[in-house]
């Protein structure tokens, strides 16, 4: 049984995009976006639950976040949390509702978010350079117990190495979208 697997190398790859995109989400960009507050869990009914488990989280302009909490008692532990986590948000409640204006970023700080969403994207080219190591030993593995012939083994390295350079490219793509987003105003 042949070590290379392609559709693996293909998901593990594919995985550290995701992750990527996944972390960029959670950058802020002085524009109103939802996942800002995923990571938030906010501490009801005895247990820690993820604040899109006990409120709906809606952006109904470019520079506010809505939280409508759907328990009443809920609401002064969603609050508790949100100013916890530490995102330089002031909640404002009224009622069941909870909204978030979201304040400028200072040059400074806009700076900040630039170098760390490039460290994301360096994060993530490593990933995806670790799966192609992987790739790379595992096809030297086959071809060294016979399993494929020393030219199947140089195709499949080209074709390890395209899906890499792909992935990257891909990856350069998110982290300059991400980058125009945060330092235009």
């Amino acid at each position: 049984m042949p070590a290379y697997d392609k559709s693996d190398i293909q998901r593990r790859m594919q995985g550290a995009t995701e992750a990527l995109k996944h972390d960029l989400g959670g950058l802020r960009t002085g524009r109103a976006s939802t996942a800002l507050l995923d990571p938030i869990t906010v501490s009801v009914y005895g247990a820690n639950m993820p604040l899109n488990q006990v409120a709906t989280v809606s952006a109904p302009e470019p520079r506010l976040l809505s939280v409508q909490v759907w328990d009443r008692s809920n609401v002064s532990a969603v609050e508790k949390a949100i100013r916890a986590a530490g995102l330089g948000i002031n909640p404002i409640t009224d009622g069941q509702n909870i909204r978030l204006p979201i304040p400028d970023l200072t040059e400074e700080r806009r700076k900040e978010l630039s170098k760390l969403a490039h460290q994301y994207g360096e994060k993530a080219k490593i990933a995806v350079r670790n799966v192609r190591r992987d790739g790379m030993d595992s096809l030297k593995q086959d071809e060294k117990k016979g399993e494929i012939s020393q030219d199947e083994q140089k195709r499949l390295e080209t074709e390890v190495q395209k899906l890499t350079d792909e992935t990257i490219a891909e990856i350069d793509q998110l982290i300059a979208a991400k980058d125009k987003e945060i330092l235009q105003r």
